[in-house]
């Protein structure tokens, strides 16, 4: 079932999902069920499976050389929400990204999902990779979120890249794109992030997940300069409690976003890493009850296969 029929049908009734990793490369699926199970009390609709692109590693020859070698860490996204569907019969969201991927790579990727009943995509651009200052378009791939959209919308129009194929069936995706409260951290300011935004869902974006934030505040303005703009698609907000002190520095580093200084000053007083776990759940439990009371349509957590934290916050709020 489509993300939009899933908030349609739960009537104003705030939903719970979730976000995880596929497995590292060579190890099995029983990770994934582990990090799964402990949530699906919950009665999640779906579950979002995430994709990285790849990275390059370095090579030692008997002969000293060393040889660059592109490497994907995590390369099975498209496998793992095929098990989460098959075991657990929720609808899995697998992200879809620019980086790493040639146009015909996507659209067989695309075909795939759709042979598997797959009906949902989150597109994103991606990160770029660790060894690149700045994203880097893989050669004859998008660049742009925007792009892979459209390629997205064009094959549920039955517009394939080849058009030398007779009989093309339309595929039926419900698009997701992804929203910053706080500004992406490329964009010179926040309208121009907004101009943006409004492209892709004029383009034919059908929901949006906004990256995490802990300041219910920037969500709600989020959405109020969402609609003003005609923006009117469901917004979720993303989610993640902060579970020990580094992630101060850490968080607001990798995903360019404030922490409240409130909740800063109250873990910067706590006296074990086990106080700042807890200070952090409650401040979450505390954002969700909020957003719920807001209207939020479904409360979206980022668990990096650490279930525990958001059961804890699940059973308080849900």
């Amino acid at each position: 079932m489509k993300i939009v029929d899933h908030i349609k049908n739960a009537k104003g009734k705030t939903l719970f999902s979730f976000e995880l990793l596929p497995p590292i490369k060579g190890q099995s699926i029983k990770g994934i069920f582990d990090a799964i199970d402990p949530l699906m009390e919950f009665n999640p609709p779906f579950i979002d499976v995430t994709y990285l692109r790849e990275d390059y590693i370095y090579k030692q020859h008997a002969n000293g050389l060393l040889e660059k070698v592109a490497y994907r860490k995590r390369p099975s996204t498209v496998a793992t929400c095929a098990a989460i569907m098959n075991k657990y019969r929720v609808d899995a969201v697998p992200h879809l990204i620019c980086g790493g991927f040639t146009k015909d790579e996507t659209e067989n990727a695309l075909i795939d999902l759709q042979f598997l009943g797959i009906d949902n995509v989150l597109v994103l651009r991606g990160d770029a990779r660790k060894s690149d200052s700045a994203f880097v378009p893989t050669p004859d791939g998008h660049a742009y979120a925007s792009e892979l959209l459209q390629h997205v919308v064009n094959m549920n129009n039955g517009r394939y890249l080849h058009d030398d194929i007779d009989n093309l069936e339309k595929t039926d995706f419900c698009i997701g794109v992804a929203g910053y409260p706080e500004k992406h951290f490329e964009s010179p300011n926040l309208d121009t992030d907004f101009k943006y935004l409004k492209q892709k869902v004029e383009g034919g974006a059908d929901f949006i997940v906004t990256q995490m934030f802990f300041d219910n505040r920037r969500y709600k303005a989020f959405v109020d300069k969402c609609r003003e703009n005609g923006i009117n698609v469901p917004i979720i907000p993303g989610l993640k409690p902060i579970t020990n002190s580094k992630q101060l520095m850490s968080l607001p580093k990798v995903f360019h976003l404030d922490i409240p200084l409130e909740l800063t000053e109250a873990i910067q007083s706590c006296k074990s890493e086990k106080e700042v776990k807890e200070v952090g759940i409650e401040w979450m439990i505390h954002q969700c009850k909020e957003l719920k009371e807001m209207g939020a349509p479904v409360l979206h957590f980022y668990t990096m296969g650490n279930p525990e934290p958001t059961r804890k916050i699940a059973r308080a709020v849900f």
